[in-house]
């Protein structure tokens, strides 16, 4: 420890009331052992809670905790935890440890010589780690079963073995879980699958040469496939079945093949999957669909390409999901036309390589390219009777999306086509759907909407369709039983749209919170509150929350406890989220369907509250809870109000300087009331004058309770990183005039600035302003229009609407025009219609009014804004010699996503507004820049 934090650590025990002057200023060292929430889960029946906590780069730990007794267990390296439905055990990966990971790559190893992970079993009622194994390659529990743990480990290196590996023994030190040291696997594709089943004892069972495996719900029932290699001429290929209760297998189709989209029934009695025998070396491969139900002694062969209902140049497609209709009279799965061969005469090098693009095509050919693979792999719904041995084709290339009802039980269908709107999407970001009812025996279609601006669905029994058209903000059922289509939405008296709406399109709808079984009711949102709707128009639509949201302006929304649930039920207590618009306070809430009673309040105060989950078969529920100076820990309680902290993240915290957030309010210079969040450090004196940083997007409030731990960020401002070293940052909120959106951010922003510099403790002089993306452009027109801010600093931004207009958001291959007509650009109108408002939005044209220094940040794999924007920006600004930087990541994304580059932007933010606001010596990437000749032996961070 150096002797000036000696000094600091000493101060700190002289009074309480210095200890936050004591408090160490966040560096950039902290990052990586700051630490959040990784995956949370509760058992079955309420008694214990599970979760990882995982640091920015490192090793996780796993907790298991009874919250019965908070006796608690930590596993380091846990990861990928699975609780089992008996609630008796919880089966995990270890991870290997951060650093022989990270040895490993530096060593250049290749797959097969990495570090892999093992397999844990812990059981809950003796707190004791019975089963470990090494280099697991995946694991499997029933999904709605217990007694079964099914895993594929990596197999012994003489493949040719025909000695049965010994069973894994019960372990209780994870640290040896993993030394057995890397070794080959003898087959990268197959392994040797370990069947466990965990009654009063543990039971094992292998399977060799196994390439994949699938576990039925009940686990009653697993396939694999066998796939062992040339040299074991002995071993059977094929698709083999076990029984779990008899601990008995059989092969249900032998040979070799390709095999893939394993299916089970609910009930775990039937399966199929897809099928080919070709050759690898035939010119295209071809696939069929294999069933096997009861009573079979193998699988037969049920569709394949000269199948009655099969169009003629059509196959089974592999790429098809395969399910079964709830009761598992019905299999519904892909087909697509047979792609045409490979034309292996072609000698690569002398063909020429191009993009013909066509003005009737439906997508752009950038759009095309990137979604080239999703393309090839489209395919069709088709359903298979397996009694009657017969198949219907559903869907096609003029209706390609196909939905069933009551999880495939359902009479009727749905299907829709964008496939006449698609050129539109150019310029509109959306495409419109024609909308049929499907017979699902017959295949027959009905028309029930065309060209819907809107969403459509069908209801969980599958007697309704429901959709809501944006042209007039209302939505309107079909019913499957009587062929009538009413609107049910007119009697609601609130809006259902987004009342602030401020783009130039049509307001988004607040959507649905689910259904009432047996389709009886829909339950709608509007803007506060929530409104059971008869989707058959017979009775008039009732607020379930009695008015409560709106009178409040408290946002109601029902929470989804059970990922499982397919409707509600009569009486059911739903979990509605809230957050208050005047305060932020966010909590919970609990009303009762088909009761007149009111919602309760359950908790809610100044945090944030996300991620709620209940035991499945108790009254338990985990959530987390934050603000911002706390970090989202976990919270359990069978009451939501009585609820306990059983997480500790982060006491690291409590050495550092971090701050508070509070609401700032304000008018703007149009007259208009607003707010933002002001970030002051914690050791704040309202004596001392401190240099100010606006960070902005579009409205950031909501966020006020959002614990911001210190990371280094994709481009945006490290806000947690600056207010800890002295800063105070504002983060205002905006709201847009359509074809202005330049002059609608200069009076929000500007004027939250003026009016915070209005306080004794700010020190106007040194104020400097940071965005990325849209921040990024807003930061670029208010520098040509004011010169208030000091400093300033641009991630990704738009410079010049007239040439970004026609671009290409290169990660979807959309065009960018869309977005200035309709959506975040807010213009409005074409290029050619509004030629004057494209040039008063853009900063280039009116660069010779900067005189704020300015950083860049645009990256050549940018695929939402193309990377010549931030150097027309550039470019400009140099030629005008006005002081500008760039920093291009190569390689790297619109927002930062590797690591090291996110470390990079941090320092070099630091260095920035403190040599402009603090007056600290510039570093030599500022003052001289970075010659290519030095890139990569001189990052110019030394001052020089």
């Amino acid at each position: 420890m150096t002797r000036s934090a000696m000094w600091l650590v000493s101060l700190g025990l002289w009074c309480t009331g210095a200890m936050a002057q004591s408090k160490k200023p966040l560096d950039h060292s902290v990052y990586d052992s700051w630490q959040n929430i990784g995956v949370k889960m509760v058992s079955p029946d309420g008694r214990w809670a599970v979760y990882t906590v995982t640091p920015q780069e490192g090793d996780a730990t796993l907790y298991i905790r009874n919250l019965q007794t908070n006796r608690q267990f930590a596993i380091e390296r846990g990861a990928a935890p699975v609780i089992t439905e008996d609630s008796r055990y919880v089966a995990f990966s270890i991870k290997p440890r951060f650093q022989e990971t990270r040895q490993a790559r530096i060593k250049k190893a290749k797959p097969d010589d990495m570090p892999k992970d093992s397999l844990a079993l812990f059981d809950l009622e003796t707190g004791k780690t019975i089963l470990q194994a090494a280099k697991v390659k995946s694991f499997k529990t029933p999904e709605k079963g217990s007694g079964l743990l099914a895993y594929l480990v990596e197999p012994a290196k003489d493949t040719t073995s025909k000695k049965t590996p010994a069973k894994p023994a019960p372990a209780a030190d994870f640290a040896d879980a993993d030394d057995d040291g890397p070794g080959k696997s003898g087959g990268a594709s197959t392994g040797d699958l370990i069947i466990v089943q965990t009654g009063k004892s543990l039971l094992f069972d292998t399977i060799k040469n196994v390439s994949s495996y699938t576990v039925s719900k009940p686990g009653n029932a697993l396939t694999a496939v066998v796939n062992p290699g040339k040299k074991d001429s002995l071993a059977q290929p094929g698709v083999l079945l076990w029984n779990p209760a008899k601990r008995e297998r059989k092969f249900i189709s032998k040979g070799h093949g390709q095999f893939a989209q394993f299916a089970f029934d609910e009930k775990g009695e039937q399966l199929a999957w897809t099928v080919s025998r070709d050759s690898a070396k035939a010119p295209v491969t071809v696939y069929a669909l294999a069933f096997y139900g009861p009573g079979m002694d193998t699988a037969r062969l049920a569709i394949s390409r000269t199948s009655s209902g099969m169009r003629d140049k059509w196959s089974v497609s592999e790429n098809g999901n395969i399910a079964f209709s709830r009761n598992g009279q019905r299999i519904f799965f892909g087909t697509a036309p047979i792609p045409k061969p490979k034309d292996t005469t072609i000698v690569d090098f002398e063909v020429a390589k191009v993009d013909v693009w066509h003005y009737l095509d439906d997508y752009l050919q950038p759009m095309q390219l990137k979604n080239l693979d999703r393309e090839l792999k489209r395919n069709y719904t088709a359903v298979y009777f397996p009694a009657e041995n017969r198949m219907v084709q559903l869907g096609d290339d003029s209706m390609e999306d196909f939905r069933y009802g009551d999880e495939g039980n359902a009479e009727y269908g749905l299907g829709t086509s964008d496939s006449h709107s698609r050129v539109a999407m150019q310029w509109t970001g959306k495409t419109n759907k024609n909308a049929w009812m499907v017979h699902i025996p017959s295949g027959r279609r009905m028309s029930i909407k065309q060209d819907l601006n809107g969403q459509i669905a069908i209801s969980p029994s599958g007697k309704y369709i429901i959709w809501f058209d944006n042209m007039n903000s209302q939505y309107s059922t079909y019913d499957f039983l009587t062929g009538s289509t009413r609107i049910i939405t007119a009697a609601i008296p609130e809006k259902l749209t987004d009342e602030e709406n401020d783009v130039p399109d049509f307001p988004s709808p607040y959507g649905t919170s689910g259904w009432m079984e047996n389709d009886k009711y829909v339950y709608i949102n509007d803007r506060y509150d929530i409104w059971q709707v008869d989707p058959s128009g017979k009775e008039a639509p009732v607020m379930v929350t009695q008015g409560i949201g709106r009178a409040k302006k408290t946002v109601l929304r029902n929470v989804k406890l059970n990922m499982d649930e397919r409707f509600f039920i009569p009486k059911q207590t739903l979990l509605l989220e809230s957050q208050a618009d005047s305060t932020k306070h966010g909590g919970y809430w609990t009303v009762r369907l088909l009761d007149k009673a009111a919602p309760k309040p359950a908790v809610s105060g100044p945090y944030a509250f996300t991620a709620p989950i209940k035991a499945k078969n108790a009254s338990m529920v985990l959530y987390q809870r934050s603000t911002y100076q706390e970090s989202p820990d976990v919270f359990a309680g069978e009451e939501l109000s009585t609820a306990k902290r059983i997480s500790q993240l982060n006491p690291q915290q409590q050495q550092y300087n971090w701050g508070t957030a509070e609401l700032f309010k304000w008018k703007t210079f149009n007259g208009q009331e607003t707010e933002g969040i002001v970030y002051k450090p914690e050791d704040f004196d309202p004596s001392k004058k401190y240099p100010v940083l606006i960070y902005f997007y579009e409205k950031l409030t909501d966020g006020l309770y959002g614990y911001q731990p210190p990371a280094p960020t994709p481009s945006r401002l490290n806000i947690t990183f600056f207010v800890s070293r002295g800063y105070v940052v504002l983060a205002p909120d905006i709201r847009y005039e359509n074809g202005h959106p330049g002059k609608s951010a200069y009076d929000y922003i500007v004027s939250g600035a003026e009016a915070l510099a209005k306080n004794p403790w700010i020190d106007r002089s040194n104020m400097a302003i940071q965005g990325q993306s849209w921040g990024g452009y807003q930061v670029c027109y208010l520098v040509t229009a004011t010169p208030l801010f000091k400093a300033a600093w641009a991630g990704a931004p738009v410079a010049n609407m007239t040439s970004a207009y026609g671009g290409i958001r290169w990660e979807s291959g959309m065009n960018r025009q869309f977005q200035y007509e309709h959506t975040q650009s807010r213009i409005g109108a074409t290029l050619w219609d509004k030629p004057e408002l494209y040039i008063e939005n853009s900063p280039l044209f009116h660069l010779p009014k900067v005189t704020t220094p300015l950083v860049i940040m645009h990256n050549d794999a940018d695929g939402a804004v193309p990377w010549y924007q931030g150097i027309e920006m550039f470019t400009g600004l140099r030629r005008l010699g006005k002081p500008v930087w760039m920093l291009n990541y190569n390689g790297d994304a619109h927002n930062l996503m590797q690591r090291q580059n996110r470390k990079d932007i941090q320092v070099r933010q630091q260095q920035f507004f403190d040599h402009y606001l603090k007056g600290a010596p510039a570093p030599k990437w500022l003052s001289k820049g970075v010659p290519a000749t030095d890139k990569g032996r001189d990052w110019g961070f030394d001052v020089e």
